[in-house]
């Protein structure tokens, strides 16, 4: 499950990077998304894996999860969440198990979805968002931080470390969460 916001002018920006992480995937890997009302997501299955975009606006992210979740019988356990976070340095990653949702809506959404806290997850750091930096520049607010777009630096940096977020994805799909775990933490 990548987690975004729909629409033209959230494409490209730190919040969406989940749904830029499995574009990157299906392109890799040679399938399409598709729109389905019936879900509220752009879905797309592939060797046995099904990937989820849900079209709703991040904060409500668990219903489609949920709703395709429940169809197709995946437990919690089985669902990798695919997602941005600001505690992060840009292009960290960071894979685990279950855990609190962070302060991040979207997993909120679908832990309270879910009911469970217990859902994998690859974190993808899009670097802090308020405060001073090193240089004493001060930095956005959080919603215009996640809602921004990656500067020119940032870009450079985005490619390799979205290649290794995909990489995560596949290794969890081929040989499990937890051989994923030591290979990219």
């Amino acid at each position: 499950m990548g987690l975004g916001n729909p629409g033209r002018e959230y494409a490209d920006t730190r919040h969406n990077i989940g749904f830029m992480i499995l574009d990157k995937l299906a392109a890799r890997k040679g399938f399409t998304f598709q729109s389905s009302r019936k879900w509220k997501a752009q879905m797309a299955s592939h060797d046995g894996v099904h990937y989820c975009k849900p079209s709703s606006y991040m904060n409500l992210s668990g219903e489609p999860v949920s709703a395709v979740a429940g169809f197709y019988k995946i437990p919690a356990g089985e669902i990798l969440a695919v997602f941005d976070d600001v505690a992060l340095p840009l292009g960290k990653l960071r894979l685990r198990t279950g855990g609190s949702a962070g302060g991040h809506n979207g997993l909120r959404s679908i832990i309270e979805h879910l009911g469970t806290r217990e859902i994998p997850r690859l974190r993808f750091g899009i670097g802090a968002a308020e405060g001073a930096d090193k240089e004493g520049a001060i930095r956005p607010p959080l919603t215009d931080h996640v809602l921004g777009r990656f500067d020119k630096e940032e870009t450079a940096t985005l490619g390799e470390s979205t290649d290794r977020a995909v990489a995560a994805i596949e290794m969890v799909c081929d040989s499990g969460l937890a051989a994923a775990m030591n290979h990219f933490n």
